[in-house]
């Protein structure tokens, strides 16, 4: 008996209670607008609950592991993951154009998720491992580090992955020490790129032009952020459809299963990419103010974890993590409120799918390891 309560006082002592409590709102918020989505509790919404649990369970099973061991296993994670990317690249299976899933014989799995823990991971362990003396060539390296599965994902092709996954390895450089003058130029590079785009739009959007770097679809989903009216009923249709929905929603909401635009399906992938357009249409403006504020509370106490981590490896992993959220969050919102090109990117704890699902559980567990941690004094 004495033992069970031991082992159950180990398991509470595994969770940061600020951030469980914000994920559980979060996934509750999340269950809560699938019912509405599906309209009721059909075969998606049981998926869905039965992948919350899942990763729930994942989440446990990070937060239990101390940032020591995480430390050691980062390597080793890492080199798995950019052995299965390449196992993709070669054998993997090709579905709706993309070559993403890789069949293990035991299992179906898409190698790229685990990259955007994995980079993150070495990323950190290799700051920690030459902390004091970071030179230039250290962070040239670190470069390959991500620039490699970036590459990898990039080309099956899947841009919303390899776009995370630059971004939480980013992230880290950044956090590392990169002076925020080397970025001034890419910034002003990005500016004027976007500047030449919106002015040279009707010329470069033309069918016969080739955009050489990206894919067809890609340089397509571009063309139809900058004028969606174009192909209304194609390409634009799912900008369109879900900018539509969320200004019918107007400040309260049109209430809970009462989204006219869901329910009679003209919002496309409303269970996945869109479903904050449902979640807009029926709660308004009043309840996406809230949900962003649920989401910048969980990216803030990530932020704070990292923050008061012990080591380097904490602070460095802990504040890719919560951007991490950051990231999926704004990627998603400005692709269906239409500022940013559609690119496949899930919304946290609402949209459908388990893979995301234990991706963001596993993140979340890192961030409670860190949180607890508490080196050996000597």
């Amino acid at each position: 008996m004495k033992r069970a309560v031991q082992q159950g006082i180990r398991i509470l002592n595994a969770f940061d209670w600020p951030l469980l409590a914000l994920l559980v709102i979060m996934s509750v918020l999340g269950l809560t607008i699938m019912h509405s989505a599906v309209g009721g509790t059909d075969w998606r919404f049981a998926d869905q609950a039965r992948n919350f649990l899942i990763a729930f369970v994942a989440l446990w099973v990070a937060a239990a592991l101390p940032p020591p061991l995480l430390l050691r296993l980062s390597p080793i994670v890492y080199v798995m993951g950019v052995i299965l990317l390449l196992g993709v690249e070669f054998f993997g299976e090709t579905s709706k154009g993309a070559t993403r899933w890789l069949d293990l014989g035991f299992a179906r799995i898409q190698p790229s998720e685990m990259l955007k823990i994995a980079v993150p991971m070495v990323l950190a362990w290799y700051f920690q491992k030459n902390q004091g003396t970071l030179r230039i060539r250290d962070f040239l390296v670190a470069a390959l580090l991500l620039a490699v599965p970036f590459v990898l994902i990039v080309r099956q092709p899947d841009l919303g992955t390899a776009l995370l996954v630059f971004a939480t390895g980013f992230f880290v450089i950044y956090f590392a020490g990169l002076s925020f003058r080397l970025l001034i130029p890419l910034f002003v590079l990005g500016a004027v790129g976007v500047g030449l785009l919106v002015h040279y739009e009707e010329q470069i959007c033309q069918p016969d032009v080739d955009w050489v770097l990206l894919h067809e679809y890609q340089k397509h989903r571009v063309c139809t952020l900058m004028d969606p009216s174009v192909d209304p009923l194609g390409k634009g249709f799912h900008t369109i459809q879900s900018m539509i929905a969320i200004g019918s929603g107007g400040i309260y909401g049109k209430g809970y299963m009462m989204g006219t635009q869901a329910h009679l399906d003209f919002i496309p992938e409303r269970t996945t990419d869109f479903i904050f357009a449902v979640f807009a249409e029926e709660f308004g403006l009043y309840g996406g103010i809230m949900m962003l504020v649920l989401y910048g509370l969980l990216v803030a106490r990530g932020l704070h974890i990292a923050q008061q981590a012990h080591t380097q490896y904490g602070r460095l992993l802990g504040g890719a993590m919560a951007m991490m959220f950051f990231v999926y969050v704004f990627v998603n919102i400005g692709m269906v409120t239409g500022i940013l090109p559609v690119v496949g990117v899930p919304l946290p704890f609402l949209s459908y799918g388990g893979t995301a699902l234990l991706t963001l559980g596993v993140a979340g567990g890192l961030l409670m390891s860190i949180s607890r941690y508490r080196p050996a004094r000597t």
